[in-house]
């Protein structure tokens, strides 16, 4: 009997796990294609240590933190330039807000409560929490990883809030020459399915098809001929937010579960066309 995934080119656009993907993968009787989205990660030093002196200088009404992940550099380059306690005092005496269980259960470690979290993992659901407090004239602090979330600053400073951000890291973009093949891949039909492993990789390439004019192209493929993976419903989020009607998203946000959730979506697409 053929596999589910046979002779289907799935492309992966992350930097991780690449031979454990792809090997999972190539049992589901497909071919990986391999084409990252994701530039690296650059430490901003300079940045975040003039970003936590303000915040223990003038402290904040609100926090809101978006990542595990960046709340974990936050606090680690708080400790190296001897401002951890003073940064987690502040925390402490301020409103908190959350983003995903990661993060919720790292600041439970840290001993600190949000008294706001999202509903379901996403920028929106947490936006939808905070809907019903009042930001007006209040300082928001809002700690990101890697990228900007203008829809999350928006939404405070139409609430009349004072927002500053604190980003420990920053992306450098991916290759252009990498983005440009598999914009022409797509544009070809030569691929099947896309997995995004996370809402920078999606960001980055849209950008880029902006940019070399072919954007509705490519969102014409996407709502047609090629399928959209993603690992979670944050990176599923990123994909709806670029017009992407379909997005395949595991229930289990793992890597390897993506690709079973794509296995059985074309094992439903050949059951329907019996």
């Amino acid at each position: 009997m053929a596999k589910a995934l046979e002779g289907k080119r799935i492309v992966i656009t992350g930097s991780r796990k690449l031979s454990e993907l792809s090997e999972i993968i190539e049992r589901q009787g497909g071919v990986p294609l391999v084409r990252p989205q994701q530039g690296t990660l650059l430490l901003a030093e300079e940045e975040v240590e003039r970003d936590l002196n303000h915040l223990v200088e003038s402290g904040t009404d609100w926090i809101i933190f978006t990542t595990g992940t960046g709340l974990e550099a936050m606090l680690h380059h708080a400790e190296r330039i001897g401002l951890y306690s003073r940064v987690l005092d502040i925390i402490k005496q301020s409103k908190v807000a959350a983003r995903g269980y990661k993060t919720f259960a790292l600041l439970k470690k840290s001993g600190v409560k949000p008294i706001v979290v999202d509903d379901d993992g996403t920028t929106q659901g947490l936006i939808r929490e905070l809907q019903a407090s009042d930001f007006e004239g209040q300082g928001v602090t809002i700690q990101l990883h890697g990228e900007s979330m203008p829809s999350l600053v928006t939404f405070f400073e139409k609430k009349g809030a004072v927002v500053r951000e604190i980003l420990p890291y920053k992306h450098v973009a991916p290759e252009d020459e990498v983005s440009g093949q598999l914009c022409r891949e797509i544009m070809e039909g030569s691929v099947d399915a896309v997995c995004f492993t996370t809402a920078v990789q999606v960001r980055y390439f849209f950008h880029y098809a902006k940019k070399i004019g072919c954007y509705s192209d490519i969102n014409n493929f996407f709502n047609g001929r090629v399928v959209a993976a993603a690992v979670g419903r944050v990176t599923a989020e990123a994909l709806k937010e670029e017009g992407i009607g379909l997005v395949i998203v595991p229930e289990s946000e793992r890597m390897g579960a993506m690709i079973i959730e794509l296995s059985h979506y074309y094992k439903n697409q050949t059951s329907l066309t019996r």
